[in-house]
This record gives C-alpha cells, sequence and structure tokens, in this order.
C-alpha cells in the first residue's frame, strides 16, 4: 500500500526537535519560525511537556468520556483563569476542524436557524460544514456544498447587516486574524458592529480562534484585541504543542443537554496533559508577553528590509508581503538557509509562525537570512 497522495513534500525529514531546532535523518539543523501550522507553541520537546506526557501515560492514556476524568475539570478551570473567559464552558474534541464543526453545530441548535456568514479568504477546516465556511472551492466537494454560506468582505457593514436581518442566519464566524488566508484581520469597528447586529438578530458570533489562540496574537485570544465577546470559541493548534487537541468555549448562556456534543477521543487523559502543561507553560515562562513582545521587535526588524512592502498580522502571527510571489523564497530558506517559513492563499505573502519562547536573536537569525536571499 501507498500514501494517499495529496501533500506536495519539501525534501526534509526531520527526525528530532528541542526548543526551534529540527534536526533531519542527515543530521543537519533547521531553525523552525514556521511551527508546524502555528502549532508548536511552546517549543518542541519542551522539558515539562515531555514528563507531563510521560507521567500520564505512566498511569492511564485514555478512557471514553462515560467516566469521570477530573483532568477535564482542572484543565477547564486553568483555561478559564488564564483566558479570562471563566464564564464560558468547555468542550474538549481533537481539531480545529471538529471545533468549528460543533461551533456550527451549536448555533444552529440554539438559534433553529441554519445559514452562516463567512469572511472572504477564510480557511475554518476542511470537514463538512466547516469546509462550506472555507473560501476555497477547491476544497469543497459538491456534498460540502449544500451547506448554506454567504461570503462577505472585511468592512462589508452594509451586507452584513441587510443579510442577519433576513433572519435566516444562525452564526457569524470568522477568525481573529486569518491565517491561511494570509493574516487579514476586521477592524475593531467591524468587530464590534458584528456583535452588536448579531445580537439585535439573536445570531451567534463565534471566533475562531484555532490558530490566533493561546497567547499567539500577544493576547491569551485574538479577539481580546477588539474589545468584544463571542457566544462561542474555537481553539485547537498552538493548544497542545503537536498533541491533537481542539475544543470549544461555550458561553455559560448556552445550555448543554445529553446528546447534544460528542466524541470518542475528545478530552482523553492524555489530551488534558498535554494541555495543562502548554497552560503552565505559557503562565510561568511569560509566554503571552514575549509574543507580544518580540511581535513588535520582528516589526522593527522590518525596516532594514527594502522589500518588505507589508507587514501584517500581530505577536507571533506574522506575515511579510513582497511583490513577487514567494514559494522560491520558501524553498531557498529551507534548502539554503536551513529555516522553516509558511505560506499562505496570498501567494506573495510569507508567513512567520514559531513557538512563543524564541528569542530576538532568533528573529535576527532570520532576518539575516531572508536578507542573503533577497541579495
Amino acid at each position: 500500500m501507498k500514501l494517499f497522495d495529496v501533500y506536495p513534500l519539501y525534501n526534509v525529514t526531520p527526525v528530532s526537535a528541542k526548543g526551534v531546532e529540527v534536526i533531519d535523518d542527515k543530521g543537519e539543523k533547521y531553525l523552525d519560525f514556521y511551527g508546524g501550522h502555528a502549532v508548536i507553541s511552546i517549543g518542541h520537546s519542551h522539558p515539562h511537556y515531555v514528563n507531563r506526557l510521560k507521567n500520564q501515560l505512566d498511569n492511564i492514556g485514555f478512557y471514553s468520556n462515560s467516566i469521570q476524568n477530573p483532568l477535564q475539570a482542572e484543565l477547564a478551570n486553568k483555561l478559564g483563569v488564564l483566558s479570562d473567559c471563566d464564564d464560558y464552558n468547555l468542550f474538549l474534541c481533537n481539531s480545529g476542524a471538529e471545533a468549528n464543526e460543533n461551533a456550527l453545530k451549536m448555533a444552529s441548535f440554539q438559534t433553529g436557524k441554519s445559514k452562516v456568514i463567512a469572511f472572504n479568504n477564510a480557511f475554518h477546516g476542511r470537514t463538512s460544514a466547516a469546509v462550506a465556511t472555507t473560501d476555497n472551492i477547491k476544497i469543497n466537494a459538491p456534498i460540502n456544498l449544500q451547506q448554506k454560506v454567504t461570503f462577505l468582505a472585511f468592512e462589508d457593514f452594509d451586507g452584513l447587516e441587510a443579510a442577519l436581518k433576513t433572519g435566516e442566519y444562525c452564526a457569524v464566524i470568522l477568525e481573529a486574524i486569518q491565517g491561511v488566508g494570509g493574516l487579514d484581520e476586521p477592524s475593531s469597528k467591524f468587530y464590534q458592529f458584528i456583535e452588536a447586529k448579531c445580537k439585535e438578530n439573536n445570531v451567534l458570533v463565534i471566533a475562531d480562534e484555532v490558530q490566533s489562540g493561546f497567547g499567539r496574537s500577544g493576547k491569551f485570544f485574538g479577539f481580546q484585541h477588539h474589545g468584544i465577546k463571542p457566544d462561542i470559541i474555537s481553539i485547537a493548534k498552538g493548544m497542545g504543542n503537536g498533541f491533537p487537541v481542539g475544543g470549544i468555549l461555550i458561553h455559560q448562556s448556552l445550555k448543554a443537554s445529553y446528546g447534544m456534543l460528542g466524541t470518542t477521543f475528545g478530552g482523553n487523559h492524555l489530551a488534558c496533559a498535554a494541555t495543562m502543561a502548554v497552560l503552565e507553560v505559557l503562565e510561568n515562562e511569560n509566554l503571552i508577553e514575549n509574543a507580544n513582545e518580540l511581535g513588535c521587535y520582528f516589526y522593527g526588524k522590518t525596516k532594514e528590509i527594502m522589500a518588505i512592502k507589508k507587514v501584517k498580522g500581530r505577536g507571533l502571527m506574522l506575515g511579510l508581503e513582497f511583490d513577487f510571489e514567494v514559494a522560491d523564497l520558501r524553498k531557498k530558506l529551507i534548502y539554503k538557509q536551513h529555516v522553516f517559513t509558511g505560506g499562505s492563499a496570498n501567494k506573495k505573502l510569507l508567513r512567520f509562525l514559531p513557538a512563543l519562547n524564541i528569542t530576538k536573536n532568533h528573529i535576527d537569525v532570520f532576518f539575516d537570512a531572508l536578507k542573503a536571499e533577497l541579495k
């Protein structure tokens, strides 16, 4: 049997990793400024993370959600305090796509409606409703297109208000900072307009924090830059530092009932241990503050390179836009400079998504590598 060939692969085979460094099967070292799509939040093989998982595995790694798992309650409490979202309830699942599926399902249960508003260049996952709210027709199969989704542009105040007035929508879903779409974000004025109009029309606001959450933007959640309070918040990626885990924070005004949501693997003992380790490291090492500080430092460094036409993003969720497509530049950075970076739907944008415990020295190394390949 062969693998189903759906991924274009770089010719690099990592076999070990620590901190921001990845080592391949030939012993070559690479600096990881992409974190596997913003997943590595506290660094590869962080000792506290490794010990937390090892110790948990020595006791119990998995049982289903038919029994008591005190780790889930411990996690919910810790997450509520650190994120300043203690007036939400937590449902745990396995991925960002599953989180958004459950968020959309909750909105539909709550309102009795089925249509959704999403935004141009959005990416919310690859499963049924999540991919339908993703603005990429190439990854939407006909079965996904049965979903009822209206795509709008950021700042389309009139279009949003007109759609919501029809009374047909259950949710507005948006990323505080778009990931795959290319680091675009709505203004605070537009975000607050969304919140106000959704309340007027009994529509739920879903904040997709799958990539921007867990401190990456310089606040715990990206929406917190805009002074609003979503009804549902979806989380994943940096939440588990590589362990498959996701979830949704559901405002306590939305009530649960048995069977409403469910999952086999979600919230298992190892997933909880991984997420607790991430939260503990974020807190103990002040990594959210570090992300904010280094984001400012990164912006300052961009002034040294005239080829950069625009800088996008916040914290350590950043993008550099050029007047050329960056695919070849990314290859040169990998093969010649041994630096991992990311791309996006915007072919002229280079994404920078490192672990939140990098240093100014790491950013200096990145910009030296970039300068060398832009000569």
